[in-house]
This record gives structure tokens, C-alpha cells and sequence, in this order.
């Protein structure tokens, strides 16, 4: 599965020239092998995971390229199960009773592994298999630290190129990516490390139900590292949590409290709850095969292990259990990524606070992945955790570009759009009618004066409308900086006028000498933005007007139609999101005709999706 181009194809083939100047071969027995294993003995079972493992850890010393490494290691391992390695078997058997298993030394297996990957390299070289399948491309990002513990017991596994590692011709493309936390020593991570992929392909369930073959395959390595501890007196465990992609399908599983979370459209989803001693079901499960569960510094099984699930801890079975749970997440593309790590970085770092960390990394990067990771260990660790942490960043989508839309939010779109349509043919109704009845309303002022007056001495005068209006939460609320809320009530101007009204322009005059303009909001709740250049009112001292003014009956009655429009206006604006407000103030008579065209279209940039800019200001009359 090899170079789909010409200038992988040249990639590729300068890197295996390169690889092998590199690399003594053949191995003799006095030798060391470049890369040691971590266990002393393998089983005919571990056979594969082993080689596997050893052949991907040297190519990606080199910087392999990750698709060339899968299909050279998949080339390795296929060469060296077919050979006979019964004579390498050693003769000890398993004590305790048990079936005797045959084993070989690894480092003896490791040998036969760098040879056969040497003679395998030589053969490409001379001749590239080219028939390699485009695959999808996920963007990892990696960190693990020791931390303050005294060894590290983490491990973790990515295989972005799942069918080429597998030699896998009839299905979607795959990958796979896992987290396994270890406790009590680094074996029982370094095996499911190894071989829990390897069991997943070979289960039965495997071609039509992945997540039941994931579930099967964390049994099956847990039995078999459970035998492994009983050989060699092992005494440890480990937790972890897969993700498994295939096609447009999540697959999750887990055991014990490493976790995984899925980020859509720059929200949390939550994929799976961690086991743990203190969850009621995990509780009773335990207490009804004869456990406990206890208080130590935290609820723990049997007042020692602080995890209810995991691979190995064969002294405490049946309690702390090797079933799986799963989880299914269907994929349409909206999806940004996945975060999987181990408790040392769950325990400190809540997924909202993880979210933030990688957005306002992204953001000061320029959409950079690079250090992601790096950034999401530091932040636990700075949070006050000791314990090991790995960090694995997948990004399902190139993180540079705008997220895509669904074709559900295209036909609520386009819903929202028709419903615009009708309310806004229903206001500008409305508003024809209210214009009417202004026109009256100036007839019998000229008249007599006393419909202004009368109108906003009776309705108006007793109940004012608020006009509501979102506001920055960075005004000094609550020291929040990342969100927007409804919380600033804003009314037109007040439920009294003793002052009397004079009329200011910042670059433009009003048309007429009785039309108020509206005041745009400069400084709310200490905020200091420059105020923009618009007319606005002024109120002068009230001593020197009142009731009485020449002016003051047709003002009354233009800002009490104003009042009753804007609340109207306000009501419909709740139920439809888009509106023309400077159109609709125009018509109201607070903005001078044609003035949307010549003065505030000099501020539309400012205007961003979203961000809901005040436009009324509460004066305290």
C-alpha cells in the first residue's frame, strides 16, 4: 500500500536509502537490538503486537512517513508468522498448574524483527508497491510527562492509517487512537499498548460491528495480561479509553477513568462517564460480587484501588472487572475534535476549561496544532496535578478553516428567512397604520393640542417600556470575558420629561427642529467606547421648562408613539432575529430620512455577527 504519486513515491523511496544507511544489519546474537522490548518473554499470541510495536517505534525514530511505516510493518510481521519460530521456543513451562504456554525470548524475537524490517526495506527500495489508497488525513497533536511520579506508567497508541497496518482492502478507511493509564507498574499498559488493535481485528464482529469487537477485545487482552501477571508475578493494571473512526462512525470504549471528549462546533459533547468506585451502579456491582467500597483519601474497592474497571489487577477480580462500555457517535463533518487523556489530566482540568485552553491556543496561532498538547499537560499541571499525563489532540477537520454547515442549520436558515419575511410585511403594515395615525394625531394638536397630551399623559406616562438590548458580558459582570449576555435594560427616556429637549448634531443636522435623535450608548456600566458620531438629546436643567414649553405638546406626542413603536418593535425582534433597525427607526421618525444611507453606513464594519451593539441609553432624568 504504497506512493500514490510521483512525489510521495520519491519521498518514500529517499527515506528507505536513507534507513537503511542507517541501520547494521544482520543482527548477530552478541548484538543489541536498537529498540529493547519492555518484557522478557513472548507468547506465539503476542507475537504480532510485538513485532508490530518494535518496527513502528524504529521507523518513527527516523520520521517515517506514517503511511510507509504502517505498510512496512505490516510487511515485517506478515514475513516473520509465516517462518517457523518453534525453535526459538524455550523449554521452561508455566508453573502454578496452568496449560504451559510456549515462549521466546523477545530480545531474541526483537532480532529477527530489525533483520526481516532491514531485507524488507532493501526490497522495497529496489521495487515500491503502488497501491496505496487515499485516506483522510487527522491532525495529531501529543504530549506526556512523568510529572512528580518516580516512573511513568502512561502509554498511548496512534494508528492514523488503520487498513494499511492491518492490510485492510474492503473496508471504509480507519484509525485508531487509545490512552492506557497504568497503576502498580507499566506492564499492564505496555500490553494493551500492543495488543489490544491487534485483538480488535482478529474478533469475529469485527467487519460489521466494530463496537462490539472493541468491548471483546479489551476482555480478551485483559484475560490474557491476567495469565501474562500470573507467569511472570505481575501485579499491576492499567485503564484506557479507544477511539476507533471508521467512515462517518465514532466508535468509543473504555475501562476505569482515562477519558475522551468530542468537540462539535466549539461545544463539549460528552461521550462516556469514567468508572469509578463512588458511582452508585459501580457500588452495588461490587458489594454484590462481596466487595467494598470504602473512604481512603478517596472511595476506593477493597479500600486500595480508586478505579471499579481495568486490564489486569488479577488479586482484585472479580471486583475490579475487564467489560468494556461503549459509546456510537455518528459523524456529518461539524466535528472539530477529539481530546483523550488520562485521569492526571481529567482530575484537574474540567472538559470546559479544556475547550478553552485549545480555542484561545488555535486563535493566538493562527489555527497551529503543534503545541496544543503541550499547552492542555501545562495547564494540569499548573492546576496542581502530580500524577502522569498524556495528552492526545485529534483533529477531525483542518482547524485553519471555518467550520462547515449542516444541511439542518441551511433549512433552519431558510425557515427563519421565510418567517422574516412575513413579520417584517406585518410590522411595516403596522407601522403604515401608526404613521396614519401620527398625521391625525399633528391634525388635532394644530387643532387644539391636547391629543399629544392627552395620549402621553394616559397610557405612556403610567408604564414606560423597556427597550432590551444585549450587552458585552465584559461590562463587569461576573469578570467574564468569553461570552455575551441579555442583562442591560435600556429604556428611550424615562418614564418623565421635566427637561426640556435641545437638539445636538455631531456632523449632520436634523431635519427638523422637533424630531429627537436617538443617544447611542457611550458609557454603560464603565464601559469607555468611543461614542459614535450621531445626533443625540440633551437635557438641560429642569428648572427651566416644563409643561408649560411651546414645544412641548408635539414632542410629547412624537416621543410617545416613538415609545409605543420601539416596544412593539422590541416584542417582534424576540421572536425574528434579523431586522432592518435603522429602517425601522427611520420610519419611526427617531433618524432623519435617507440618514441610514449617508452617516451610519460609515459604521457597518463595526457591526459583527453575533455581537448585539446597544443603541439606547438609560439616563437617570
Amino acid at each position: 500500500m504504497m506512493a500514490s504519486s510521483a512525489a510521495e513515491e520519491k519521498t518514500f523511496r529517499r527515506f528507505l536509502e536513507l534507513f537503511l544507511r542507517e541501520m547494521r544489519t544482520p543482527l548477530q546474537e552478541s548484538d543489541p537490538v536498537p529498540t529493547r522490548p519492555l518484557s522478557d518473554l513472548v507468547t506465539e499470541d503476542e507475537v504480532e503486537g510485538e513485532c508490530l510495536d518494535l518496527c513502528l517505534q524504529h521507523l518513527y525514530k527516523y520520521n517515517c512517513p506514517c503511511s510507509l511505516a504502517a505498510a512496512l510493518a505490516r510487511a515485517t510481521a506478515d514475513s516473520l508468522l509465516q517462518t517457523d519460530l518453534s525453535v526459538h521456543h524455550l523449554s521452561k513451562t508455566v508453573e502454578d498448574g496452568a496449560d504451559p504456554l510456549p515462549q521466546m525470548e523477545s530480545v531474541k524475537l526483537a532480532r529477527l524483527v530489525f533483520n526481516r524490517l532491514f531485507d524488507m526495506c532493501c526490497l522495497w527500495l529496489k521495487e515500491l508497491p503502488f497501491r496505496r489508497r487515499p485516506m483522510p488525513y487527522y491532525e495529531t497533536s501529543i504530549h506526556a510527562i512523568k510529572n512528580m511520579r518516580r516512573k511513568m506508567e502512561d502509554r498511548h497508541v496512534i494508528i492514523p492509517d488503520f487498513n494499511s497496518l492491518f492490510n485492510i482492502q474492503d473496508q471504509e478507511e480507519q484509525a485508531f487512537f487509545a490512552v492506557f493509564d497504568g497503576h502498580g507498574g507499566v506492564d499492564a499498559a505496555i500490553y494493551a499498548a500492543n495488543h489490544l488493535h491487534v485483538n480488535l481485528v482478529h474478533e469475529e464482529s469485527f467487519s460489521q460491528d466494530p463496537s462490539e469487537a472493541l468491548c471483546r477485545a479489551f476482555k480478551v487482552t485483559d484475560e490474557r495480561f491476567v495469565k501474562k501477571a500470573r507467569r511472570e508475578n505481575l501485579r499491576c493494571g492499567t485503564t484506557g479509553v479507544v477511539t476507533f473512526l471508521r467512515g462517518q462512525t465514532l466508535h468509543v470504549a473504555w475501562l476505569g477513568d482515562s477519558q475522551v471528549i468530542l468537540v462539535r462546533r466549539g461545544q463539549v459533547v460528552e461521550l462516556m462517564k469514567p468508572h469509578k468506585p463512588d458511582r452508585e451502579d459501580e457500588k452495588q456491582r461490587i458489594e454484590a460480587l462481596g466487595g467494598c467500597v470504602i473512604w481512603f483519601g478517596t472511595w476506593r474497592v477493597n479500600g486500595s484501588l480508586s478505579v471499579s474497571r481495568a486490564i489486569g489487577d488479577s488479586e482484585h477480580k472479580p471486583y475490579i472487572c475487564g467489560d468494556a462500555d461503549r459509546c456510537d457517535v455518528s459523524l456529518d463533518g461539524t466535528e472539530d475534535y477529539l481530546i483523550l487523556a488520562c485521569d492526571g489530566f481529567w482530575d484537574t482540568v474540567s472538559p470546559d476549561e479544556a475547550l478553552r485552553v485549545v480555542s484561545d491556543h488555535l486563535l493566538e496561532n493562527t489555527g497551529d496544532t503543534t503545541m496544543v498538547a503541550h499547552k492542555l499537560v501545562a495547564s494540569a499541571r499548573d492546576a496542581g496535578s502530580s500524577d502522569n499525563i498524556t495528552v492526545v489532540v485529534v483533529f477531525l477537520r483542518d482547524p485553519r478553516s471555518p467550520p462547515p454547515t449542516s444541511t439542518e442549520d441551511e433549512e433552519e436558515g431558510a425557515a427563519e428567512e421565510e418567517v422574516e419575511e412575513e413579520d417584517m410585511a406585518e410590522v411595516e403594515e403596522e407601522e403604515q397604520e401608526e404613521e396614519e395615525e401620527e398625521e391625525e394625531g399633528v391634525r388635532v394638536e394644530r387643532e387644539g393640542g391636547q391629543g399629544g397630551t392627552a395620549d402621553f399623559g394616559g397610557k405612556g406616562r403610567g408604564g414606560w417600556p423597556l427597550q432590551q438590548c444585549s450587552a458585552p458580558a465584559d461590562l463587569g459582570y461576573e469578570d467574564r470575558t468569553d461570552s455575551f449576555t441579555d442583562r442591560t435594560s435600556l429604556s428611550l427616556l424615562g418614564p418623565s420629561l421635566e427637561g426640556r429637549i435641545s437638539l445636538t448634531s455631531g456632523s449632520r443636522p436634523p431635519r427638523s427642529n422637533f424630531r429627537p435623535q436617538l443617544l447611542t450608548a457611550s458609557h454603560i456600566h464603565g464601559d469607555a467606547r468611543p461614542a459614535r458620531r450621531v445626533p443625540h438629546v440633551l437635557f438641560q436643567e429642569p428648572s427651566i421648562a416644563g409643561l408649560t414649553d411651546p414645544l412641548w405638546s408635539q414632542t410629547a406626542l412624537l416621543l410617545g408613539q416613538a415609545v409605543r413603536r420601539s416596544c412593539r418593535l422590541d416584542h417582534d425582534r424576540r421572536h425574528w432575529g434579523r431586522r432592518r433597525p435603522r429602517r425601522s427607526r427611520e420610519m419611526l421618525g427617531l433618524l432623519p430620512s435617507g440618514y441610514s444611507q449617508t452617516i451610519v453606513q460609515s459604521h457597518s464594519d463595526n457591526d459583527r455577527p453575533g455581537v448585539a451593539v446597544p443603541h439606547l441609553l438609560h439616563d437617570a432624568i
